[in-house]
Parts: C-alpha cells; structure tokens; sequence
C-alpha cells in the first residue's frame, strides 16, 4: 500500500482543529492563530491537506459571521440559542475535519456552509 502524500504532514492540521475547539473555552484568540497557522501552510501542502486548510479557514470565517449574528440577536432573545448552535457547529466541523485527517483523507465538500 502507497503511502498518502503528506501524511506525515498532518499533525499541522490536526492543531488546528485542536485550537478552534479550544477557542471555544479560552475565547477567539486560540481561533485566530489556528487561522493564520491554515493561511500560512494551505499554499505549501499537499491538495488533500491544502483542502484542510481552506476548509479550516471557512470554518473561522463563516463562525464569525454565525457568532456575530448571534451576538446582535441576543438582544432579542434568539441570540443565546444561536451562540449555541454556532458552538454545536463548531464542534462538529472540526470533529467530522480530525477524523478525515485520521483516514488521509480531504474534506467531502470544502465549499460547504454546514459539515
């Protein structure tokens, strides 16, 4: 069996995931420096690794849209409930995101908006 092209690479992608998870608790900084690790590394990858990356990078930008959103309906109530599922969303992403790195594996639909 070949072995995948950057696999050994993946640990850089793996972080990142870790740091937006963790962004979750320790607030966006951690979230910020996951984005700029994706934007330095995204052009010097392999496709499959490079499709993290860009997946990772939508990941930060759509959540900020979805949390800023969510933070201008909390004053209408709705707002707490969205931040909530922002917070699922995120999870999600970068759950479903570590377990393809696990298989060597790109991202099903970069482009997506959901998972």
């Amino acid at each position: 069996m070949a072995e995948v092209q950057g696999a050994g690479q993946n640990g850089t992608v793996k972080l990142v995931y870790i740091l937006y998870l963790v962004g979750l608790v320790t607030g966006w900084i951690t979230g910020i420096i996951g984005l700029v690790i994706a934007y330095i590394n995204r052009s010097q990858s392999p496709q499959w690794l490079a499709d993290h990356f860009t997946y990772q990078i939508r990941t930060f930008w759509i959540g900020l849209l979805y949390g800023i959103v969510s933070g201008l309906l909390m004053f209408v109530g709705i707002g707490f409930l969205m931040m909530l599922a922002v917070a699922v969303w995120l999870i999600v992403r970068c759950v479903k995101g570590f377990q393809w790195v696990q298989a060597n594996q790109p991202p099903t639909d970069v482009e997506t908006w959901l998972w």
